[in-house]
């Protein structure tokens, strides 16, 4: 298991040499390369959530507009109940991948494609795009899936990818009313990655309390940068979009079940299979109300690039 490292983000400004020591909050001078140590830091970074109900979906400004205006996907915001549920504090790191595909041999399965295998790499350098305690994004929805499964395998607990519900339940630190999943639940953007883009420099000391820049650019900052939200779940606004286990469907609010919604039970479009991807402030949008925490929109399952967390479903603690 990691040794603790002694120092903590406490603000929102921290030395490019405490990142680095540390790999962001909560990490040691030792990154887990093995199979055991990448299971047993599962288990450890696991936050207990409390279940109850909430309003899923855009629940408005004060003024009682909604935060999206780009689309009603989010609408109509629609009362649930979720169980109790454990939720990784962290988004899936390059080098937590990179453990899983060498142990379960699936590299090579992407080694061949140029845009597959770009989300294939890891690196021990603080500076590269892919180091390896900066969230990764994954050659398609199943590799999330199957890691959350491969996790399941090696701990015998039930981790898998979190519904929408979960997702945004947690996100909202147990439904409040909040349109970002930050300390405060208002965004303060990093100045980080924004143009011009020829001054991005890994050095630079983070800003802000989230990230949230264009996609197609793969440097983000390592996992733990930013404060939490009072769950103490760190970059559920930012960092990356996050695959849920959700079939995606455009009105699912408007027949969404209330005890523990999952989404459909197929693709409404079998020659169009999406799942529901969350935290699109990860993918750089924020015009419209884009950025916020009820953004939902649904993504090919096997189109590349995005990211995610796992869950535990057991209705108690298990750390």
């Amino acid at each position: 298991m990691l040794k603790p490292c002694p120092l903590k983000v406490v603000g929102l400004l921290v030395s490019p040499a405490v990142l680095v020591a540390c790999g962001g909050v909560g990490g040691g001078d030792e990154w887990p390369s093995s199979v055991k140590a990448v299971a047993d830091q599962a288990v450890e970074n696991q936050v207990f959530v409390k279940g109850g109900t909430f309003k899923l979906g855009d629940i408005g400004r004060p003024n009682g507009t909604p935060y999206m205006v780009l689309t009603d996907h989010a609408l109509p915001p629609v009362e649930v109940k979720v169980d109790s549920f454990s939720i990784s504090r962290y988004e899936t790191t390059w080098g937590e991948m990179e453990v899983y595909y060498e142990e379960v041999g699936r590299a090579h399965l992407y080694e061949d494609d140029y845009t597959d295998r770009k989300y294939l790499n890891a690196s021990d350098d603080p500076m590269s795009p892919y180091y390896n305690r900066k969230p990764a994004r994954v050659p398609n929805y199943y590799e999330a899936e199957r890691y959350c499964e491969w996790l399941s395998d090696q701990t015998g607990l039930p981790f898998a990818l979190p519904t929408e519900a979960q997702w945004e339940y947690a996100a909202r630190s147990r439904g409040r009313n909040v349109p970002y999943a930050t300390d405060t639940g208002e965004e303060h953007n990093d100045t980080y990655l924004q143009r011009p883009r020829e001054y991005i420099d890994p050095s630079i000391p983070p800003s802000g309390n989230m990230l949230s820049h264009d996609s197609g650019i793969m440097e983000r900052r390592p996992v733990g940068t930013y404060p939490p939200n009072p769950l103490g779940l760190y970059d559920m606004s930012g960092n990356v979009a996050e695959w849920t286990q959700d079939w995606f469907e455009e009105d699912y609010y408007k027949h969404a079940p209330f005890d523990n919604p999952s989404g459909p039970v197929g693709p409404p479009d079998p020659e169009k299979p999406e799942k529901t991807v969350r935290d699109w402030a990860g993918k750089g949008g924020g015009f419209g109300g884009g950025g916020t925490v009820f953004v939902r929109s649904g993504v090919h399952v096997e189109a590349p690039g995005t990211g995610f967390r796992c869950v535990v479903n057991r209705p108690e603690r298990i750390n």
